[in-house]
């Protein structure tokens, strides 16, 4: 296993180079595609799989449902006073709902699961390779990466598409009691303008970023992890990198999706 072999450059570690950025970058990347290839393998540790999205799901869905709230909360009241302004008070609730379904919920699902769940992945991990347990798993034969990596990061990806359901409801309903008890929004205009120009493929959009935003926290999380040294201090280290990658990667993809998905999905009624 490349990527997890000590002395492996990582983005912040040690001197700086012009060199090491790209290094690190290639190393998370061929780990990804290793991590990739052994996801279809047998045999699948279902109950590691099972013990990891019950933990994952444990640390970040009372995080989630609340952070959730004020996000759909804000967004109902700025779009609620925006629309005030433009005459257009009929389609707040249209505006709202997209903004949540589309980009609100995969990224606070993202950052929640690369913040509680991708740090506790890194790590355990991490705190296993300063053990030497995973040079013993090595030695005996046994893949880190199919033992350990793969049922964290499927843990990781369902939990996300899971989250991202909650979190879109919860801000739905979060917007919509602000926009209709604070600024005196129409309940029947709320509802009927996010019928009239919301579609199915919005919601589908979330969820397929959820799952990749899932997989992408999961993956530099489990890299990070592997690659920890230096004791204690290493593994924190680790752990710290992995959030800040994770964030940066996460909402450079967030562009690159949202994009490709308005070249692809015309908006209703077009």
């Amino acid at each position: 296993m490349t990527a997890g072999k000590r002395g492996a450059p990582g983005l912040f570690d040690g001197k700086f180079s012009p060199t090491r950025p790209l290094a690190a970058s290639g190393h998370l990347f061929a780990f990804a595609l290793d991590v990739t290839k052994a996801l279809p393998r047998r045999p699948f540790q279902l109950r590691e799989f099972i013990q990891q999205t019950w933990f994952i799901a444990s640390v970040t869905i009372l995080p989630t449902a609340l952070v959730s709230i004020p996000f759909g909360a804000v967004i109902a009241l700025q779009l609620g006073s925006l629309s005030r302004q433009l005459g257009a008070q009929s389609f707040s609730g249209s505006a709202a709902v997209l903004a949540v379904v589309r980009e609100a919920s995969p990224i606070v699902t993202a950052l929640l699961i690369a913040g509680a769940g991708g740090s506790a992945i890194c790590a355990d991990l991490g705190a296993r390779k300063i053990r030497d347990e995973i040079d013993a798993m090595e030695v005996l034969g046994i893949s880190p990466i199919q033992r350990l990596v793969v049922p964290r990061v499927l843990g990781a990806m369902l939990v996300a598409v899971l989250l991202n359901g909650l979190v879109s409801v919860v801000g739905v309903a979060g917007g919509y009691f602000f926009n209709v008890i604070l600024q005196g929004g129409t309940p029947g205009a709320y509802l009927a303008s996010f019928s009239a120009l919301a579609q199915v493929e919005d919601f589908w959009s979330g969820e397929i970023k959820a799952l990749i935003f899932g997989l992408i926290a999961a993956v530099v999380a489990s890299y990070k992890g592997l690659r920890a040294g230096g004791g204690p201090k290493g593994v924190g280290d680790a752990v710290n990198q992995s959030v800040v990658i994770t964030f940066l990667l996460l909402f450079a993809v967030n562009f690159v999706l949202t994009a490709i998905y308005f070249q692809l999905v015309p908006p209703k009624g077009q």
